[in-house]
């Protein structure tokens, strides 16, 4: 993990109608019939109409109901990065080609958690989250559609940002260790002290990303916004109300300058 400082940068019908003329009929042979004929009067009865229900189902029910968005995005398959490329080429207007947004109001999503760009995709579509943008991007795709949309962006490294050198250490000291006097947990506890976040728990990836972002996100939970109803999306609203706006500009810049050192240079060749 390490930093880059820069200076100060801001058919229904019919067979309803059969059933009903069938029971009509039952009673009627109920109440005509000998007592003692009644209970085998009652189970033929009970034979036929079953018989001529089902005779007639297949030539009128009602073909069954779609699986719902929920259903369909836990039955998606995982992500196919390379099939993604082409699903997410409209994406690269506003988020970079390679998830690497030029633009400071739209996140980076080069690195992001597949998963959790699937859920935030699903959340636009459904209207868990509000965005009249993202509602639009979102609403024809389907389940499997983002999670190789997220396979893509996951599959991409995030590029270093820049932190302001003179808010660093009250950014640092929020994200690493809170502040327990006014409830505020470390950001590192669910995003990890590198800022790659948690895919198992869906707790996104946080590392250089763009501190114009981070900043309207975290004002906006401080407002109460919240991703939806579940009990995951409460967590950040009831974190960012302890904020004051100076840790809010602390921890967005922080975070922006917050990325993993590369480890992974290209061996010498071998003489």
């Amino acid at each position: 993990m390490s930093f880059r400082l820069a200076g100060f940068r801001p058919a229904v019908v019919n067979a309803v109608a059969l059933v009903l003329a069938l029971s009509a009929g039952v009673a009627f042979a109920q109440n005509t019939k000998a007592p003692t004929k009644a209970p085998a009067t009652a189970a033929s009865s009970e034979a036929k109409p079953a018989a001529a229900s089902s005779a007639p189902a297949t030539a009128t029910a009602a073909p069954a109901p779609a699986a719902s968005d929920d259903q369909a995005m836990a039955s998606a398959k995982p992500g196919d990065a390379t099939a993604g490329q082409a699903k997410a080429a409209a994406c690269g207007a506003c988020h970079g080609a390679d998830g690497n947004s030029s633009d400071p109001q739209y996140p980076k999503l080069a690195g992001q958690h597949e998963m959790y760009i699937a859920h935030q995709l699903h959340n636009f579509k459904t209207g868990a989250r509000q965005n009249a943008i993202m509602l639009g991007m979102a609403s024809p795709l389907s389940a499997q559609d983002m999670h190789d949309i997220g396979a893509y962006f996951a599959s991409k490294r995030s590029l270093p940002g820049v932190a302001d050198e003179a808010v660093v250490e009250q950014g640092q000291k929020l994200y690493r260790s809170g502040d327990p006097a006014r409830g505020i947990p470390a950001c590192m506890a669910c995003h990890s002290i590198d800022g790659r976040g948690n895919p198992g728990a869906m707790y996104p990836q946080l590392t250089s990303q763009h501190a114009q972002y981070i900043e309207a996100k975290l004002k906006d939970f401080h407002d109460g916004v919240t991703w939806g109803t579940e009990a995951h999306a409460q967590i950040m609203p009831t974190i960012a109300k302890k904020l004051d706006p100076q840790d809010i500009t602390a921890l967005a810049s922080y975070i922006e300058g917050l990325h993993v050192a590369d480890n992974h240079a290209p061996a010498s060749a071998s003489p």
